[in-house]
């Protein structure tokens, strides 16, 4: 009797739909305003977007030719070990089950239970019962798991259900992806059109610089990679089409054109949400704001404005939240499959041929973490990881080029190989400049502050 395997089941939509849904989360909605008060000059954060965004876009098409050679479930863990052999795989593998893959989605489900309490209270402890149970993990701190119980709650209670219907049927899932970035796209679109067309800003805050803020000299390439860290921090996600591509129709074909089209779109909706943002709120004002989606919508709406952003993050983060449950429990799974991991996480289900024990597991780890706390500073510690893998991954092409010259390439990188070149050096830029600024803050005693929450 023949074992059950996956199918390939998902479209040209549906992948569309993982790559933009799983970008665009709530990264468009917070970081702007960090990013206004690093450069001081409407013109230079908008720069920093469609640069960020090429160089992302960049990133993804020199993955998509590798993931056109082998459209494999398990995407870059399969990379690694056709480019660097089963080591460099097997790490991969492992950090992204224990942290960036895991404690990336339980941190977007975060996100939106934390704009639920616009509209509904939820409960918590009182601050004595919070405190009274915690320990101390090294290298990460001091957790406090009682403490904003009822937020973690419906966290875990968002990647239960989403896991469930994921578990169910690659299908359903990916049609539930498909209604989400639909809808939040078209949101996004509606909030960008109220806003231009409202008449309540100044264009001339498009090109208005806040002397105060605006940094000079070696100051302002800081402030520019600063920023750009943030925009690569809100285009994360695109990836993870790649782990699912032994599931995909056609997917040397398929592949590429969904990196292309979800990465541009996200490109065109940053750059237009940022300028609706620049129109209503001139660069000074943006930077000193919290939420700046919301403060800009109740520029135009008043006090509604904040309960229509509220929604339109829930809808994004939701969206975004099964992008990811949906995609990253596929490399645990193929690593299982080659007795790199737990046996049981490579099986498939019977009756709905999905990796269900895998998804499963990480539903299980990703509930643990939001109980600890501590996804977020697990998250910015390793956010360094994670971007040498992506840098790791564009070198590999290269790799690939030179010791499979023979094989088939459906999809080869437009522009090779100045193309993957970019991305490699701005991917090396960022890196060292992340690791400077991480030991001068070590040597000068700026420790980072640990959020218990």
């Amino acid at each position: 009797m023949s074992q059950p395997q996956l199918h390939r089941k998902l479209g040209l939509w549906t992948t569309i739909s993982i790559v933009a849904g799983g970008i665009i989360g709530s990264g468009i909605f917070m970081k702007p305003a960090i990013m206004a008060g690093q450069l001081g000059s409407p013109g230079l954060l908008i720069s920093v977007w469609i640069i960020a965004g090429l160089i992302t876009l960049f990133g993804a098409l020199t993955n998509a030719e590798v993931a056109a050679m082998f459209p494999e479930t398990g995407g870059q863990y399969i990379f690694f070990q056709k480019m660097y052999g089963d080591f460099i795989a097997f790490l991969y593998g492992w950090a992204g089950f224990a942290v960036f893959n895991t404690a990336g989605a339980s941190s977007i489900a975060y996100v939106m239970a934390q704009y639920l309490e616009y509209f509904v209270v939820l409960p918590r402890f009182t601050p004595e019962v919070e405190k009274s149970f915690s320990f101390y993990i090294p290298f990460i701190g001091t957790i406090f798991p009682l403490q904003n119980a009822g937020v973690k709650s419906v966290t875990i209670l968002t990647i239960l259900t989403l896991t469930l219907v994921n578990y169910i049927s690659v299908r359903f899932g990916g049609a539930l992806q498909v209604i989400f970035t639909a809808m939040k796209v078209a949101a996004i679109i509606l909030l960008i059109g109220g806003i231009l067309f409202s008449g309540d800003g100044n264009f001339m805050n498009l090109v208005t610089v806040d002397s105060s803020l605006l940094p000079h000299g070696r100051a302002l390439f800081f402030g520019f990679i600063a920023a750009t860290g943030g925009a690569f921090w809100a285009y994360d996600g695109w990836n993870n089409i790649t782990f699912v591509a032994g599931e995909v129709k056609n997917p040397q074909s398929v592949i590429p054109k969904s990196l292309f089209i979800g990465i541009t779109t996200a490109i065109v909706l940053y750059v237009l949400i940022n300028i609706a943002y620049l129109y209503v709120l001139p660069i000074g004002v943006m930077s000193k704001s919290v939420i700046v989606a919301s403060d800009a919508a109740v520029v135009v709406m008043g006090g509604v404005g904040g309960a229509c952003i509220a929604v339109l993050v829930m809808l994004s983060t939701f969206g975004s939240t099964n992008a990811n449950l949906l995609a990253i429990a596929r490399v645990s799974f193929a690593m299982a499959r080659e007795q790199r991991f737990f046996s049981f996480v490579g099986k498939v289900h019977p009756r709905f041929n999905t990796p269900g024990n895998a998804l499963v597991l990480h539903a299980i780890w990703a509930s643990l973490l939001v109980c600890s706390g501590s996804f977020d500073m697990l998250t910015d510690m390793l956010i360094f990881v994670s971007w040498l893998f992506y840098g790791m991954s564009a070198v590999g092409l290269f790799v690939l080029r030179k010791k499979f010259p023979d094989i088939s390439r459906p999809f080869k990188v437009p522009g090779y190989p100045l193309v993957p070149i970019v991305f490699c050096a701005f991917t090396a830029l960022f890196l060292v400049i992340t690791l400077y600024n991480d030991v001068t803050n070590y040597t000068t005693g700026k420790t980072p502050v640990v959020n218990a929450a």
